[in-house]
């Protein structure tokens, strides 16, 4: 399995390089009621605009997860559900939402499926109400850019993730193109109202979070959204 997909490869200081520990994220800032706003206009057309397109990244995340019967997994933005059917049977699935509009085209989702080991709780993810150590799989998909501070939202991943499991991040990074770097973070400050800021920084995220990565690789097409895999040490 390739570390950073059709990408050279790249050494740890490489991803890590310069000031990321220190630098910011992104241009853009949001705070949760702007991000609640951008979600709940939303959740009648997401899985109508972002479904079939960001399918792809979704089926591989699950493939990257090495999920075991009986693991307890817990999906951070579980948005209307889509991800809910896709987890092995034998699985237990937490998702939880800041948005009600999204939970609730969620739950229609899971009863039209007759989904039963899935459920579903509206929760700040920077602020999660689980004890430590809580899951064997942490994951985020198509979330960490948008909320108003990724860095926390990544420790509270990492502080109820299980000693040894996997903290999974879908989503779309910073270019390490400069041209294309430079449009990401012209254009964040529009793409953030459609769900996402298109500059978030990849090596100053991970740094700031003190996470370190199995694996980072390139998914979807066209190929700007990254599927990265961690492990808590």
């Amino acid at each position: 399995m390739p570390l950073f997909g059709e990408d050279r490869p790249r050494t740890e200081d490489e991803l890590v390089q310069g000031d990321a520990a220190t630098r910011a994220l992104s241009v853009t800032a949001v705070e949760n009621d702007f991000v609640e706003g951008v979600y709940e206009k939303l959740a009648s057309v997401y899985d109508l605009t972002f479904g079939p397109t960001l399918h792809p990244g979704r089926v591989q995340a699950l493939q990257r997860m090495q999920i075991h019967p009986g693991d307890t997994i817990l999906e951070v933005g579980v948005g209307t559900g889509i991800n809910c059917s896709m987890y092995p049977s034998n699985t237990e699935i937490t998702g939880i939402d800041f948005s009600a509009g999204m939970l609730e085209k969620a739950r229609e989702r899971v009863a039209r499926k007759g989904t039963k080991n899935v459920r579903l709780l509206q929760m700040d993810a920077q602020d999660l109400k689980f004890e430590d150590n809580s899951f064997d799989i942490v994951y985020a998909p198509y979330l960490i850019s948008v909320v108003p501070d990724p860095v926390k939202v990544a420790c509270e991943m990492r502080r109820v993730c299980k000693p040894g499991g996997r903290i999974v991040f879908l989503n779309h990074f910073l270019s390490p193109n400069k041209l294309l770097s430079k449009a990401e973070r012209m254009i964040s400050p529009l793409t953030v109202h459609i769900g996402f800021k298109s500059d978030l920084d990849l090596p100053a995220f991970l740094a700031q979070a003190n996470l370190h990565p199995v694996s980072i690789e390139k998914v979807n097409i066209p190929r700007i959204w990254s599927l990265v895999t961690c492990v808590k040490d």
